[in-house]
């Protein structure tokens, strides 16, 4: 059984308030690991493509409020 199998399985057998505090750690978990991504992917410049297109569309006025 691989490591995520196991994981899967002992998650499966969680009672509901100890799901329950799974998932609100692993939602921190996982916002924290794709903060850290994102700001990795920035000073990378993996962005900067994108950036340059919405200040440029926003220039033009293709830009909309939300």
């Amino acid at each position: 059984m691989s490591a995520v199998e196991a994981i899967e399985v002992a998650i499966r057998e969680l009672p509901p308030n100890d799901l329950a505090e799974f998932r609100r750690w692993f939602a921190e978990f996982d916002a924290a690991a794709w903060d850290k991504q994102i700001e990795a992917d920035a000073a990378a410049g993996k962005l900067d493509r994108l950036a340059a297109e919405a200040v440029a569309e926003y220039g033009a006025g293709q830009a909309r409020e939300l």
